[in-house]
């Protein structure tokens, strides 16, 4: 018990929170009835084209992101994010994660929206993914701009993430790769705009310029 409380405690405050909700939203889902149930979560705010475009339901696009098609596609995905959504928010706080994260997701689930409404490919979609792939992105592009480190995380414990990441899309069910691709450039994108790397006195004064939070 003293474990996993050291454990929470040592979690940023905004990702926690964000992997609590999907775990609360999954288990009252569950309680309810069946996540696995492809009819049962389009009745309760999964993703659908038809009824995002036709009907204008447009909040499936943000409520479709705490959803998981049962418990392997929910662990798959906060396992990812509870170590890379730390790594993130402690890079750029709490705000500019929420903004990524949550606008990196939107976007890429419009993204999926519109080219499975045009390609009448329609299926039910659900999932943390787009938002876990722009919270990547975010990440891929501070590493590059601070040679390859981000705080704790090693180029090699980047690698893992990324590998995670991909084994989580691979393995989701429910959620197409134009989310996954669209969450990426997203994030990618607004952490462009909205990070900015650090400067240390001895940056100022003409020395390296490492890592540091803000």
């Amino acid at each position: 018990m003293e474990e996993v409380k050291a454990f929470l405690k040592s979690r940023t405050v905004c990702n926690l929170v964000i992997v609590l909700a999907n775990i609360a939203v999954f288990f009252v889902l569950e309680i309810m009835g069946n996540t696995e149930d492809v009819l049962f979560m389009a009745e309760h705010g999964a993703s659908y084209a038809p009824w995002i475009v036709e009907e204008k339901e447009y909040y499936r696009l943000f409520t479709c992101m705490f959803m998981h098609f049962g418990i392997e596609h929910l662990f798959n995905n906060m396992l990812v994010l509870t170590f890379l959504g730390d790594a993130l928010e402690h890079a750029v706080g709490s705000v500019r994660y929420l903004i990524i994260y949550l606008g990196g997701g939107l976007l890429g689930n419009v993204l999926s929206c519109i080219l499975e409404y045009r390609g009448g490919d329609w299926a039910v979609s659900a999932g943390a993914s787009g938002a876990v792939f722009a919270a990547m992105g975010a990440i891929v592009y501070i590493a590059i701009i601070n040679r390859g480190r981000i705080a704790e995380f090693t180029r090699r414990r980047l690698i893992l993430m990324a590998f995670l990441a991909l084994f989580e899309g691979f393995t989701s069910v429910g959620v197409d790769n134009a989310a996954h691709v669209g969450g990426f450039l997203s994030g990618l994108l607004l952490a462009v705009i909205l990070y900015r790397r650090p400067r240390r006195q001895e940056d100022r004064e003409g020395g390296a310029a490492p890592w540091d939070s803000f």
